[in-house]
C-alpha cells in the first residue's frame, strides 16, 4: 500500500511508543477498566496490519519537496529543507522526509574484505577470475547474473533495510542500479531490475519507499520494478530531468554538482525548478563544517 504524504510523518518507533502510553494511560484512568483493558506491547505483538499479514502503509515523499543530499556525513539541514538522504550508518534528520542510501549493487570500497571473507562468489568477476571494478569509485560490482545470487544478495542488503526503517528512516535508495553498464558485458539491465523488484518488495515489507538512483534506461520499468519515486544525479546535465518528471508526478530529488559539465545551475533551476527537487552540492558531499563543501538550492 503506498500513500502519498506532503511532511513526515511520526517514526514507527515514536509512533509505536505514543500507543503504548496512550494505552497504559487509558488503563490507568480505568475509563474501560469493564473491559478487562491490558496495555500490550506491540514490538512483541505485532501492529494490526503485522498481525494480519499485511505490509505496513508507504509514505511516499510528496512533489517539490526542498532537498538536500548528505550522503557524505550528515549535519544540521539548511533553513526550508524538508527532506534529506543519508547513508543507512547515520542518523537520520529529525522532523524531516529522511532517504536512507544503500549501496546495493556494489561494495563499499571499506567493506570489500567483508565480502570476500564471507561471499567471495557474489563478486562479479571477469574471466581471469578477478573482480570487476568500478574504477570511478574503486567499488568492485555485485554479482546479480542469478536467481539464487540475488536471493542471497538480497538477504545481505535486506537486512541493511530493514535497519533503515528501525532507525526511523522513511525511504530507500539503492545506488547503482546501472552498474550493469561497468560490467564488462556480464549484466544486464534485466538481471539488476530483477534484484532491484526483490528490493523494492523488502522496503515496502519494511514500511519504506524506494527510490529509483539513477538509469533512464529503466524508466520503463519503473511500476514493474516497484520504484516510488527518483534520486537522480545530474539530470540537468544530461537533458534528463523531464523523463523522471514525467514518470514520477515530480517526485524527483535531483542533485547537480559544482563544476560537472556545461549547464549553470542557475540555469538548471530556471528550467526544471518547477518539475524536480534541484539542490547543487560538491562532488564529495562533503559535511557543512568541511572544508570544500557546497549547498545551494533554487
Amino acid at each position: 500500500m503506498t500513500v502519498p504524504v506532503p511532511a513526515l510523518s511520526p517514526s514507527s518507533g515514536r509512533r509505536r511508543a505514543a500507543a503504548r502510553a496512550a494505552a497504559v494511560l487509558v488503563c490507568v484512568l480505568g475509563a474501560l477498566a469493564q473491559t478487562g483493558c491490558t496495555a500490550t506491547d506491540d514490538r512483541a505483538h505485532g501492529t494490526a496490519s503485522e498481525r494480519r499479514g499485511e505490509s505496513p502503509a508507504v509514505a511516499r515523499p510528496a512533489a517539490g519537496m526542498a532537498f538536500d543530499y548528505q550522503i557524505g556525513g550528515g549535519y544540521a539541514p539548511p533553513a526550508g529543507v524538508e527532506a534529506v538522504s543519508r547513508d543507512r550508518e547515520d542518523e537520520p534528520a529529525d522532523g524531516l522526509y529522511n532517504v536512507c542510501y544503500v549501496n546495493a549493487f556494489q561494495t563499499q570500497p571499506g567493506e570489500l574484505k567483508r565480502w570476500e571473507k564471507t561471499d567471495p562468489d557474489l563478486l562479479l568477476r571477469d574471466g581471469d577470475g578477478e573482480p570487476v571494478i568500478d574504477q570511478g569509485w574503486d567499488e568492485v560490482l555485485l554479482d546479480t547474473s542469478t536467481a539464487a545470487k540475488r536471493t542471497r544478495l538480497a538477504e545481505i542488503v535486506g537486512a541493511w533495510i530493514d535497519g533503515c526503517a528501525e532507525s526511523g528512516f522513511q525511504a530507500v535508495e539503492p545506488d547503482n542500479l546501472d552498474s550493469y553498464e561497468r560490467s564488462q558485458g556480464k549484466l544486464t539491465r534485466t538481471h539488476n531490475a530483477a534484484f532491484a523488484t526483490m528490493l523494492a518488495e523488502r522496503a515496502h515489507a519494511s514500511g519504506l519507499a524506494i527510490g529509483q538512483k539513477n538509469t533512464t534506461d529503466l524508466l520503463p520499468r519503473h511500476s514493474a520494478i516497484g520504484f516510488d519515486f527518483a534520486v537522480t544525479e545530474e539530470c540537468a546535465q544530461f537533458d534528463e530531468c523531464d523523463a523522471y518528471a514525467e514518470a514520477y508526478d515530480g517526485r524527483v530529488f535531483a542533485v547537480e554538482y559544482e563544476g560537472e559539465g556545461d549547464v549553470g545551475f542557475d540555469e538548471s533551476c530556471s528550467t526544471w525548478q518547477d518539475r524536480v527537487s534541484l539542490v547543487l552540492r560538491d562532488l564529495d558531499v562533503l559535511p557543512a563544517t568541511e572544508k570544500g563543501y557546497v549547498h545551494r538550492s533554487c
